[in-house]
């Protein structure tokens, strides 16, 4: 008999479908969105649920939505449902801590599933304590990769309650375009207006994803590029697009610089087919799911040794390259070296997708599946009134 498992996301987003469509082969999966829009992210609503169940508890997200209604609706939920087993996103969120109350309260197993890593934001002792007590309520964990493992394990949970997978996209839809880019390549570069080569990039225009220094490196790079001179390209939007629009003045590059905006889903995998290689240049990065598309796309990618994705995806001269995100002149270099003549871009663009493969949706669903297994089957100590006040503080903050 198959477990039901409640799957807890703030939004869904098309990584989400992709992974619960892959996740429902193994388990009887009801998919649980705190709101079907939010301020964060602008991707289009992603409708319907294919192979899964999908309750959606608040339309918009809203400052008029308060603590207790949040609580009130993940319980009335989960009390309908009657899950055999909880996967909450994170320590942190209200509605993740209103359903691990949840499972305390009902004797069910949480999953946590966590991208975190020990150096993707500063750590104080006292909210590592907190955490460290949210984790030892959990019954397993379903995390990104080596890095996180790392950080989950130092906050009390067993290495063998631990499985990995968690950060994955759905590759052969970013195959897919990328070959028809590829295969059209003038005619793609025609009609979005693009550049012959052109270095990528696809992020939110905020002051993690260091797209300030990023620029400055550009610059760099073409000085010394001389008559071969890749474009800059960077997807996104943001409360920084006025200055990265500054600078690109300031520095001369406007040229060769372009900023079209933010993409859709569905579009993204042209302007991947169409690049040459691809940077993600963050000081601070729990994963970096659009180096997993860049690779899909068969890209070589020039990723920073912040993102929690480095130490798994990226093999240093064989799909790609890393750096230091504070280091300008050492991305110049790297810029150049993958743009140069003698660099086997397309043996890096093979071993990107290589690579990428052994991360798909179908690994989210094995680890998801093992996790739940492994959880139902772990001999759960009573709830303690500490633990019970503890969330009760933490979710009405």
């Amino acid at each position: 008999m198959r477990n039901l498992v409640a799957v807890l996301f703030h939004r869904l987003g098309p990584y989400h479908h992709a992974r619960l469509r892959a996740a429902s082969q193994l388990i009887d999966i009801t998919a649980v969105e705190v709101y079907a829009m939010d301020a964060t992210y602008d991707w289009d609503e992603v409708k319907g649920a294919k192979g899964f169940r999908r309750i959606t508890l608040f339309a918009l997200e809203s400052v008029h939505v308060t603590a207790r209604e949040v609580i009130r609706r993940i319980h009335a939920t989960l009390d309908e449902v009657k899950p055999d087993a909880v996967a909450i996103p994170g320590w942190s969120a209200r509605e993740a801590l209103a359903a691990l109350a949840w499972c305390l309260i009902h004797k069910r197993p949480a999953i946590i599933m966590s991208d975190s890593t020990v150096h993707d934001e500063p750590r104080t002792w006292w909210k590592e304590a907190v955490k460290r007590r949210i984790v030892g309520m959990c019954a397993g964990g379903l995390v990104g990769g080596h890095p996180h493992v790392e950080y989950i394990t130092s906050l009390g949970m067993p290495l063998d309650h631990i499985f990995t997978g968690y950060d994955v996209v759905d590759n052969v839809h970013f195959v897919g375009g990328a070959e028809a880019a590829s295969r059209n390549a003038g005619e793609v570069r025609k009609r979005l207006g693009l550049p012959s080569s052109y270095f990528l990039v696809s992020a939110r225009f905020v002051a993690k994803k260091n797209l300030i220094r990023l620029t400055e490196a550009y610059a760099s790079y073409r000085r010394q590029a001389g008559d071969r001179i890749w474009d800059l390209v960077i997807l996104g939007d943001g409360e920084l697009r006025r200055d990265l629009e500054r600078q690109r003045a300031t520095l001369g590059i406007a040229d060769s610089f372009h900023l079209p905006g933010f993409k859709q889903y569905d579009e993204l995998p042209y302007w991947y087919g169409a690049a040459s290689a691809f940077v993600l240049a963050s000081t601070s990065e729990q994963w970096g799911l659009v180096v997993n598309e860049a690779m899909a796309a068969r890209l070589p990618v020039l990723v920073s040794d912040r993102c929690g994705c480095a130490a798994d995806l990226v093999e240093e001269g064989i799909n790609g390259f890393t750096f230091d995100p504070t280091d300008v002149e050492q991305l110049a270099m790297l810029m150049l070296r993958i743009a140069g003549n003698d660099c086997a871009r397309h043996a890096m663009g093979d071993a990107s997708h290589a690579i990428i493969s052994r991360w798909t949706p179908a690994t989210f669903a094995e680890s998801l599946n093992q996790a739940v297994n492994s959880a139902m089957e772990i001999r759960r100590p009573a709830t303690s009134l500490a633990d019970r006040a503890l969330l009760h503080v933490l979710t009405a903050r």
